[in-house]
């Protein structure tokens, strides 16, 4: 062979062997049969390897040929064998040496013996990086691009739906994600405080306690994520071995080869890591890591966006718990369970809110009610209306009364938005109710034999609602009256738990009605029964539930109150007073009490009809404590007070007297005047049969 221009001369015409070599074109032979495979040297130096390096058989080339690359031309190989075809080809992307990608073009031709069965493929590989204009190759890497853009496509729309940290980690703990990734094994670290809490770990079994919470500057790869901010990189088990001992002991039983871990950045600063772990080894390209650093920035802005939404919650929740009582008081003569349970849409927070508010010798109101819309004005409003509308029963105004001036205050506050409520006040000596409905839904009560109806309970206009030219008389919200018997139980709720999602009112308020009657007689866990009809996740509304049931024991003889009117002017008034209140002592069983209760009465009446204008009403009970009480109303807001008398004054000793007679005493506001009561304590008395409720007023 003579030499040209210093260059070793090549004969005319070139040789085969010679032309395949020089364009990087190499050949196999591949026994079906035995299973065998024999490269050329052009072809091992196609596919990067050493002859010592190569098995002779074809799975020799799995050094080369990534997992999901292997994966796809055993496809196109299988197809063409079953399919009869004497030929197939298929481009594949192989790892080098030094970690680079190139592309390999891979073509068969398949011998058949007369059968038509295969027993041989003879072929060449040829490096296809030479001509990337290519179609074939083309095709192949637009494949690749295709489906690896379209992993962070999906990936990043699924998260968007993610609302909690939980979200986030259920769906990159999928195994449709991570085969979607390509990883067999993922882990999600987030920031607490100057640790890296690993709150995720999906697939491969290698969830380790000893590594779920690790330091910042730990010798670990996800630390290392998220000091240096920048993804790391572990092309093989040796590296994991040699550059983080820590972890090693926990790889090295896994059939892990290579990883990533990517620190996740949302506004500026590391809020956490993400983890790839994957079986085939070798570094990634540069498409890869670009791919990768794109889907850690999708997640990190989920999991911001997931952390915020959850700091939200914990803030909204916070303020709607401080709006609501926050505990239910003791009433003696009844059990009272209240439940809330929060929306599941927007901020988790609404208007909905429940009160319970002692007033006293027996007597104990209940209310319900919910502002209109979910958000955090929603529950400022209904914080104060709660808390004005509890103070104007306090005052002693009567429900019907209260109610129109908590709807006044509403329509003073300006606020666009109008509230529904149910207020109930109910004497628990005699069982009487008295109810006012603004709009809401209707009071359900269940009695003592198990019986559950509705109560059709006379109702005003929603709160702050303008009330115009309506008909209505007085305050404009009628009282109905309802009688509670002993086991009798009263359940007032919002309109969350008894509407459903396409469905109407109606079957709902059925269903929660069949609920009461089938369910649990304890309060609370009748309560929490009637929870379980919205469900763990809720519904797009928040829902309040007050259940109240009258205790079985009867009332004591003669338990209902005496009510006698005192008109300015009636010298027979006070006499007739007396006269009932000695009768009734005695009937109670506390005959030895008559005089000292009888004199406190006299003192308190003679206060109200010298010191006052109008007259008032004297009131004389059995407390559910077992007490006599007496109570003085009139309409004068001045409040008594005590005197030193002198040796030779005629008045000013009569609230002296009482402060000695009686056990205790005080002043109470009520309505546009006020209330002065006093009790005394005397032995029980064995209990007889009950008595009708109440006397009839003079």
């Amino acid at each position: 062979m003579a030499e040209r221009g210093g260059f070793p001369a090549v004969d005319w015409p070139a040789r085969p062997d010679l032309s395949l070599a020089l364009n990087r074109m190499g050949t196999f032979d591949w026994d079906l049969d035995s299973g065998q495979m024999h490269l050329d040297p052009t072809a091992l130096e196609v596919f990067d390897m050493r002859p010592e390096e190569f098995s002779g058989a074809p799975g020799g080339l799995r050094a080369r040929i990534p997992p999901r690359e292997e994966a796809r031309l055993d496809t196109r190989v299988a197809q063409a064998l079953k399919d009869g075809r004497s030929h197939y080809g298929a481009y594949v992307r192989i790892r080098r040496r030094d970690g680079t990608t190139s592309w390999t073009h891979i073509q068969g031709h398949i011998l058949r013996d007369p059968a038509g069965r295969p027993y041989r493929v003879i072929g060449i590989v040829r490096d296809a990086d030479l001509d990337p204009g290519e179609s074939g190759a083309r095709n192949e890497r637009d494949e690749g691009r295709r489906r690896l853009t379209g992993v962070v496509e999906r990936t990043t729309a699924i998260l968007a739906h993610a609302r909690t940290v939980n979200d986030v980690t259920d769906i990159l703990k999928d195994p449709a994600a991570l085969g979607h990734l390509g990883a067999v094994s993922i882990m999600l670290g987030v920031i607490d405080g100057g640790r890296v809490h690993l709150v995720a770990e999906g697939e491969l079994g290698s969830y380790v306690p000893e590594i779920e919470y690790t330091r910042i500057d730990a010798d670990l790869p996800m630390s290392e994520a998220v000091r240096g901010l920048q993804p790391v990189y572990v092309s093989s088990r040796e590296e994991f071995e040699r550059r983080y001992p820590m972890l090693w002991p926990y790889i090295e039983p896994l059939s892990v080869r290579s990883g990533v871990y990517l620190p996740l950045i949302a506004q500026g600063r590391p809020i956490g890591a993400l983890g790839l772990l994957y079986t085939r080894e070798g570094d990634f390209t540069a498409e890869e890591s670009n791919l990768l650093v794109a889907l850690g920035s999708g997640i990190a802005q989920s999991l911001m966006r997931a952390m915020l939404f959850e700091q939200e919650h914990e803030i909204a929740e916070g303020l709607q718990r401080a709006m609501l009582p926050r505990s239910i008081p003791e009433v003696p003569g009844a059990l009272i369970a209240v439940r809330y349970r929060a929306a599941r849409m927007g901020r988790d927070i609404g208007g909905d809110w429940y009160d319970v508010i002692p007033l006293g010798e027996g007597r104990v109101g209940v209310m319900i009610g919910d502002v209109e819309g979910h958000d955090t004005d929603a529950a400022a409003v209904m914080g104060q209306l709660r808390i004005v509308l509890r103070a104007y029963i306090a005052e002693g105004h009567t429900p019907g009364t209260a109610m129109a001036r908590a709807s006044a205050f509403l329509r003073e506050l300006e606020t666009e938005r109008f509230a529904t409520c149910t207020y109930a006040e109910i004497d628990l000596n005699s069982g009487i109710a008295q109810l006012v409905r603004a709009g809401h839904l209707d009071p359900v009560v269940r009695r003592g034999d198990g019986t559950c109806h509705r109560v059709a309970a006379a109702g005003g206009l929603p709160l702050g609602l303008p009330s115009g030219d309506k008909p209505w008389a007085g305050s404009g919200y009628p009282v109905t009256t309802l009688e509670l018997h002993p086991g009798d139980t009263l359940l007032l709720c919002t309109d969350g738990l008894i509407e459903r999602p396409g469905a109407d009112s109606d079957s709902g308020m059925r269903e929660f009605l069949a609920a009461v009657r089938d369910g649990p007689v304890e309060v609370e866990e009748l309560a929490d029964s009637l929870c379980e009809l919205v469900g763990d996740s809720g519904t797009g509304d928040d829902m309040a539930l007050l259940v109240l049931r009258r205790r079985g024991a009867p009332a004591p003889r003669g338990g209902g109150p005496l009510r006698q009117r005192l008109t300015p002017g009636d010298p027979d008034g006070p006499g007739m007073a007396r006269h009932l209140i000695r009768a009734a002592v005695a009937a109670w069983g506390a005959r030895d009490l008559a005089d000292e209760i009888e004199l406190a009465a006299d003192e308190l009446m003679t206060n109200v009809l010298v010191h006052t204008e109008g007259g008032g009403q004297v009131i004389l009970r059995l407390t559910v404590e077992g007490r006599i009480r007496i109570e003085v109303e009139d309409s004068s807001s001045a409040l008594p007070r005590r005197r030193e008398a002198g040796d030779w004054a005629v008045s000013g000793r009569g609230l002296m007297l009482v402060e000695r007679l009686a056990d205790e005493w005080g002043v109470e506001p009520k309505g546009a005047g006020k209330c002065v009561w006093c009790e005394f304590s005397f032995p029980a008395a064995p209990e007889p049969a009950p008595a009708p409720v109440g006397a009839p007023a003079s």
